[in-house]
């Protein structure tokens, strides 16, 4: 998710200000995205630059909140409703370093591939402990958030164990067939062959 999109979403509820659109966000994902207050305020220049939030005038306290604009309700609509494109994700850093792993010189994958396997799996008990740490009615968009990277993770431990299994199998240089030489049965019988194909 953009953080873009993220702040119009909340900006539907209601007006909001810099530290609020924080609060509300991270609430919503149960942390699980921590967001720094200068990224709340860099995105909501640009969605002030592009029409899409209007700044309000400053309440008593200094602080000036935001409200979407009809053109910003248009570009979060559009957003909900076009699916999310595996092409607009960021790439697999383990799927690039495995693969680089596998030609490196000096590079032992398996203990790579063990050691992710390790960290992802000290990552399942943790997400899987929040996940039960609580079943209020109002957690539920966190616990969703949640749910989605306890499968993210279980894939990933099952694609580790297919890793294993692929490196198990693959050997690196190893010999292939022998060459036919001169005197060989085998050489003998390729060269009996050829004769006769030349003569048809």
């Amino acid at each position: 998710m953009s953080i873009r999109h993220g702040l119009l979403a909340l900006l539907e509820r209601g007006q909001m200000y810099g530290y609020q659109l924080r609060a509300a966000f991270e609430e919503s994902t149960g942390s699980t995205w921590p967001l720094n207050i200068g990224q709340v305020y860099t995105t909501l220049s640009r969605l002030e630059r592009d029409g899409l939030v209007r700044p309000l005038p400053e309440s008593e306290a200094g602080q000036r909140p935001y409200e979407i604009t009809d053109a910003g309700r248009a570009d979060l609509a559009l957003w909900f409703a076009t699916p999310v494109s595996r092409t607009d994700r960021p790439r697999d850093e383990l799927a690039i370093k495995l693969a680089l792993a596998l030609t490196t010189p000096g590079v032992d994958v398996r203990s790579v591939v063990q050691a992710q396997r390790s960290a992802t799996m000290r990552a399942l008990q943790e997400l899987t402990r929040l996940k039960y740490g609580s079943d209020r009615p109002e957690d539920l968009p966190w616990r969703l958030v949640l749910d989605s990277m306890v499968f993210q993770a279980e894939a990933e431990v099952r694609w580790l164990d297919h890793c294993e299994t692929s490196l198990v199998r693959h050997r690196p240089g190893a010999p292939g067939p022998p060459v036919p030489r001169p005197g060989d049965a085998d050489a003998s019988d390729a060269a009996r062959w050829a004769d006769e194909e030349a003569r048809r």
